[in-house]
């Protein structure tokens, strides 16, 4: 029973988001396809041990899930026919029609990139933009995300209602929009791809760094958006970056699981080739001369990539972009960041000045990076019993196990 347990949560990660797309096109209801899907997952449970895994495990589930949702469309028809011609007058939101199912299922793009755009209407806050998305394409819990914005669960739990009650009410189309309405959405877009793949790159909670498969299905939506805007620096940008990040994957654990920080990861392990995608779609963006924030941050990881050994890192480079990202999307995390390629470009004190400084307005206080990041540096100086107050502080504050262990390893080291 635990191997068919084990075999429905491996799908349910790998699949939920494509499921739960098609589901929200055919139903044109968040809330009806999201339990449609359930229940066909707990159908799943049911059925899989006595008669064996289907060959193709996400058809059986969407399968399963969309009978569901045609039987509530017949109650819901059978219904307002027994209230009487006026109120059969009103149509339901949730009535499925037959033909969208075949006329849209061949149409360029996808689903799943149908979901973005939608949850991406302008109708809609952009925190609840993302949020909607995370929680649908990405299939992360409230918890999950609420942690990602550094948000009070209650707080976001509803803004995703209020998201879905709009889209419902405001009859928003699921759909591509024009051409000429994208670049009102591009940036939401944009910040939700990137969303995705860093919670997959690294996970807020679970017993794994990395969900693989988040991080896939974020570059496979960035370059179907590629595809749909060539001409769009920040999204070749975007994709960059992702690649990037993602050649260092298999280096990033050791064999029993454990963080490997990038300062002492073995890049022969890193991925050449995806390193050589990443850097010539930079050069193709860079060429534009539109340079945008995931140009820049893409900048960054290819200094990291192209470096032969940590030593080699040109720090000062790092702390130069991190300066001009600073210019087009201030944030204290950025901040944080740059101060950190300070102290790491020779300049230990200087960079935990500015680490403070950046501290002092008490907004990252609930981010264990900061605390992370401010111990590391006091470890560097010297500073033993203030660094391991502040892996102390980090540790409060983390969620994932693998990061957790990391923590809990340096301040045993600290506190020799």
């Amino acid at each position: 029973m635990d191997e068919f347990k084990s075999t429905i949560e491996s799908v349910f990660r790998q699949e939920s988001g494509r499921i739960l797309a098609t589901l929200i096109r055919i139903s044109g209801s968040f809330d009806l396809a999201e339990e449609a899907m359930q229940e066909a997952f707990a159908t799943a449970v049911a059925n899989w041990p006595v008669k064996g895994v289907p060959d193709n495990p996400g058809a059986w589930i969407t399968s399963v899930a969309h009978r569901k949702l045609v039987d509530h469309s017949r109650r819901e028809r059978t219904r307002r026919e027994k209230q009487g011609p006026l109120l059969y007058e009103t149509p339901t939101a949730y009535e499925l029609d037959p033909t969208m199912v075949e006329a849209e299922a061949i149409t360029f793009p996808d689903d799943r990139l149908r979901l973005v755009f939608t949850c991406c209407h302008p109708a809609l806050h952009q925190e609840a933009q993302v949020a909607l998305t995370l929680r649908t394409l990405g299939g992360l819990t409230t918890p999950e995300i609420a942690r990602a914005f550094l948000l009070p669960e209650p707080t976001l739990a509803q803004r995703l209602v209020r998201a879905k009650r709009k889209i419902s009410q405001a009859r928003i189309p699921y759909e591509v929009p024009p051409l000429s309405q994208i670049p009102e959405r591009l940036n939401s877009v944009q910040a939700v791809i990137y969303l995705v793949f860093n919670e997959g790159y690294s996970a807020t909670a679970g017993d794994s760094l990395i969900r693989r498969e988040l991080c896939s299905e974020a570059i496979r939506l960035c370059r179907t958006l590629c595809e749909l805007l060539p001409n769009e620096p920040e999204n070749l940008g975007l994709l960059a970056l992702m690649l990037l990040h993602d050649s260092r994957r298999d280096a990033r654990m050791d064999k029993q699981g454990r963080l490997v920080t990038l300062e002492e990861q073995d890049r022969s392990l890193w991925d050449h080739e995806r390193i050589r995608e990443g850097v010539t779609l930079l050069k193709k963006a860079l060429r534009m001369r539109q340079a945008g924030p995931y140009q820049l941050q893409a900048a960054i990881s290819a200094v990291h990539a192209e470096a032969a050994s940590p030593a080699q890192t040109d720090w000062q480079e790092i702390a130069a972009l991190y300066q001009e990202l600073m210019r087009h999307s201030p944030s204290p995390i950025i901040a944080l960041n740059h101060a950190v390629a300070v102290a790491m470009g020779g300049s230990l004190e200087r960079g935990l000045a500015q680490i403070d400084q950046v501290g002092a307005s008490g907004r990252l206080e609930e981010y264990h990076l900061f605390h992370a990041a401010r111990a590391d540096i006091l470890r560097r100086l010297g500073r033993k019993t203030e660094s391991a107050e502040a892996y102390a502080a980090a540790l409060k504050l983390v969620t994932n196990k693998v990061e957790q262990q990391y923590l809990q390893d340096r301040l045993k080291q600290v506190a020799q």
